[in-house]
């Protein structure tokens, strides 16, 4: 009998880790469905949320935040390009000059989650932003990428149009962050084990089944 794993995958949609640790999440839940029964749901995390609607030139921004010259930081968009291949995602830093608000994309990704299409929206905003190089804040953008992944539109633009979901999501940023969450991406399972950063899957996969045997162990009915 497979062991029941609720994930809670903290991340930003413009973070490039966030990525690279949901599909090496993915992979090695993959390769362990014999063993788990994983399930994974998104919750939110801001890495900007003052940036404004127009966003903000992304070396500029990288200089202002860290400190950091393009120069300086072209190792790590390498490294990050060449984590994305080895896992099938496309990261076009040509296309990527600017950094922008994703507070409204967070709030579809709620609404997603009651409507059964969370993880198809996370992959969708992933390649809208870092492969396609638009803007994930974009009202434009989103009720495209909505109804892209089969989800309804009108319903879209009207919690785009509104503070709907807005309190629910800061809700869950507030929570998170005092939890310690100070970066992302943030595995969280079954509400007490931590896994952090855009791990490999091997490393994930071995965290998974320290836990499910951890949980079976500990379980009453062991």
């Amino acid at each position: 009998m497979s062991a029941h794993l609720d994930i809670d995958f903290v991340s930003d949609v413009s973070c490039p880790w966030c990525v690279i640790g949901l599909r090496s999440l993915e992979q090695a839940v993959a390769g362990m469905t014999e063993e788990i029964d994983a399930d994974i749901r998104f919750q939110p995390f801001e890495l900007n949320p003052q940036m404004p609607p127009e966003g903000q030139d992304l070396d500029e921004h990288l200089l202002e935040k860290y400190g950091a010259t393009p120069e300086q930081f072209a190792p790590t968009r390498r490294a990050i390009a060449e984590r994305g291949e080895e896992l099938g995602f496309e990261f076009r830093l040509d296309r990527r000059n600017r950094i922008y608000n994703t507070f409204d994309a967070h709030r579809l990704l709620h609404w997603a989650e009651h409507a059964g299409r969370q993880l198809e929206l996370k992959h969708a905003l992933f390649r809208v932003y870092f492969t396609e190089g638009e803007n994930p804040g974009s009202r434009e953008v989103l009720l495209r990428v909505v109804e892209d992944v089969g989800l309804d539109p009108q319903r879209a633009a009207e919690i785009l149009d509104s503070e709907i979901y807005a309190d629910e999501v800061r809700e869950r940023e507030r929570h998170y962050q005092s939890l310690g969450i100070n970066a992302v991406p943030a595995v969280i399972v079954n509400g007490k084990y931590l896994i952090q950063g855009g791990q490999p899957a091997s490393v994930f996969e071995q965290a998974l089944r320290e836990i499910a045997t951890k949980e079976e162990r500990d379980s009453p009915a062991a």
